[in-house]
């Protein structure tokens, strides 16, 4: 009986400290309330069953042994109600720590999906405005190219719209729909831009945020064709070296002209970002300048 009612109060106590530490963690210094608590309910465990355990027993031997025992009874329930206080408190901020890292975590994400938008639709208003100058030059005297064209941004624009930063597409894929803007740019420029586009059998497999190469590609032809009156090639050139999809983008430029420089325009500088962002790396875009041929570089793990 007494160990049955003992362990009963004991565990009421226990099941208090536990169910206040679950809703109320205290704050650093003020571990002495904590204290307190314990106390408390130490002596509530204790004198409960000091109280009660006579009026049930009824025996004058056991009444002066319970008596006696007091002391030792009560720094026994103090013992166990500190270990159960200090274990639902390791245990619930540990529970709170893993909370507020997952909300954390979250909440970068959220940042971090919301700043890549918001560099895929930078890429958007510039090449749209451009592509609608074009047309709009070609209507006049071209009616057919325009339509043409027009035909072509519509599928662009189409296939953008459709793509997620956090969906991997496959190279085949990219190169498809990096087509697309070779095409419409094909109409602005004429025969002044030529593309030569390369790939290893490897990289049919290979993957790559969507929209990676367009804007390189883009500032290759700004860079290439806008301070000459000549036929520029941009090359594009894919293979799989050490675990990593290589994407060579080359274009001639005039150093008199154009002083490219690293990290140059828009187009790098996105790339980089959005790069960085998914994979948490600086060091996947490489650019340097040779003989007036200004190439860019970039690597994407596999």
């Amino acid at each position: 009986m007494d160990g049955a009612i003992c362990t009963l109060l004991l565990g009421a106590a226990c099941w208090l400290i536990n169910n206040n530490l679950k809703y109320y963690q205290p704050g650093k210094g003020s571990y002495i309330n904590l204290f307190f608590w314990c106390l408390a309910l130490t002596a509530a465990a204790t004198f409960g069953a000091r109280w009660v355990l006579p009026y049930i027993i009824g025996n004058n031997i056991y009444s002066n042994f319970h008596i006696q025992s007091v002391t030792i009874r009560f720094f026994t329930n103090f013992l166990a109600i500190g270990w159960m206080a200090l274990i639902s408190m390791i245990w619930y901020s540990q529970l709170d720590q893993k909370e507020n890292e997952k909300r954390k975590g979250e909440a970068e994400k959220l940042a971090r999906d919301a700043e890549l938008y918001n560099l895929r639709q930078q890429l958007q208003p510039h090449f749209l405005f451009n592509s609608l100058n074009s047309i709009n030059a070609l209507i006049g005297f071209k009616p057919d190219e325009a339509r043409k064209m027009i035909h072509q941004l519509s599928d662009f624009l189409r296939g953008t719209l459709k793509k997620d930063d956090q969906q991997q597409v496959t190279l085949p894929d990219e190169l498809s729909h990096l087509q697309l803007y070779l095409d419409i740019e094909k109409v602005r420029f004429g025969h002044r831009l030529k593309t030569e586009i390369s790939c290893d059998d490897k990289c049919d497999t290979a993957v790559l945020p969507p929209m990676i190469l367009q804007p390189i590609v883009e500032n290759a032809i700004k860079f290439g064709l806008y301070d000459t009156t000549e036929s520029v090639t941009v090359s594009i050139r894919a293979e799989i070296e050490d675990n990593y999809l290589t994407m060579t983008v080359q274009n001639p430029y005039d150093p008199k002209t154009a002083r490219p420089r690293k990290g140059t325009g828009f187009g790098l500088s996105g790339v980089q970002r959005r790069l960085y962002l998914l994979y948490a790396r600086t060091d996947l875009v490489e650019t340097f300048a040779d003989d007036n041929i200004f190439t860019t570089i970039i690597k994407i793990p596999q």
